[in-house]
């Protein structure tokens, strides 16, 4: 048999046989990592079966327990029984165990004493102040001689102050009557609840509110003496950007366009960057001649 013939023919077998191992390495590592990631699987729902099957064994347990029912609590004469029967068997017990006889147990009664208690004497001698230490610790009132005579303390008269649960839903509700058309009654409560909480964190916000009440009724002249009211009271509240355009625009509806102006132009120049500031800018641009 010729050697090339058969060389050549060696070689093509192995060439051809090379792609098909390649390709059953590579078929065998895929399945060796999906079954990695099966066992991984498993293991994890195995592991949260066990977790499951402690909680349901504890809760088992607790179930178990406060389902045992308490011992019925013995009588007094039960009791009393008892009590005379262990003494008794554990001395015959202890004569058993000592080869004696047990002793015979005597019932002594004590009888309580009739005599009364001891008494305590609670009597307190009632002396007067000395007219000299009292004058020491009374100070003479404007107006008097000093003598003595003091004229009634006054009282102060200051109202309580109210829960603050109930001033917000006293806000909230004179918001409300805005929102559902009754404007009046919503700018009355407002004014009000500002002018009676000015301390308030939302009397800022109940200007505002107020403010936007009148420019619905079209009384611009009012709304704009709000919007002064809350920028003078108020000028580090979260309402006076919003209040100042507003105000500017009253002054817009009122023909004073200079003042107007000068508004827009503090809004931009007090609070760059903000959306009130871009706002300004928009209607300054539209106020220019």
């Amino acid at each position: 048999m010729p050697v090339r013939p058969f060389l050549f023919r060696l070689f093509a077998a192995v060439a051809l046989s090379a792609p098909t191992a390649c390709a059953t390495t590579a078929a065998s590592q895929t399945e060796v990592g999906r079954l990695e990631a099966e066992v991984r699987t498993l293991r994890a729902a195995q592991a949260s079966l066990v977790e499951r099957l402690e909680r349901l064994e504890n809760r088992d347990a607790v179930s178990r327990a406060r389902s045992v029912a308490p011992a019925p609590s013995a009588s007094p004469a039960t009791a009393a029984s008892l009590a005379t029967a262990k003494p008794q068997a554990a001395a015959s017990e202890g004569g058993e165990a000592l080869g004696m006889a047990p002793a015979e147990l005597t019932v002594v009664r004590l009888k309580p004493k009739k005599e009364p208690a001891p008494r305590i004497n609670t009597a307190v001698a009632v002396t007067e102040p000395d007219p000299d230490q009292m004058e020491m610790f009374i100070s003479p009132v404007e107006g008097s001689s000093g003598t003595g005579s003091v004229s009634p303390a006054r009282v102060s008269m200051e109202p309580p102050e109210k829960d603050p649960d109930i001033l917000d839903a006293e806000y909230e509700r004179a918001v409300a009557m805005l929102r559902t058309g009754n404007v009046e009654g919503g700018v009355e409560t407002l004014t009000r609840f500002a002018s009676e909480n000015p301390r308030h964190p939302r009397a800022d916000n109940a200007l505002y509110f107020s403010g936007l009440g009148q420019m619905g009724l079209k009384d611009a002249a009012g709304a704009a003496k709000t919007f002064e009211k809350l920028i003078k009271n108020y000028p580090a509240g979260d309402a006076v950007q919003d209040g100042m355009l507003r105000l500017a625009e009253c002054r817009v509806r009122l023909n004073q366009a200079v003042d107007a102006r000068a508004l827009y132009t503090r809004v931009v120049t007090q609070f760059p960057g903000t959306a009130a500031a871009t706002q300004a800018e928009q209607r300054l641009a539209a106020l220019s001649p």
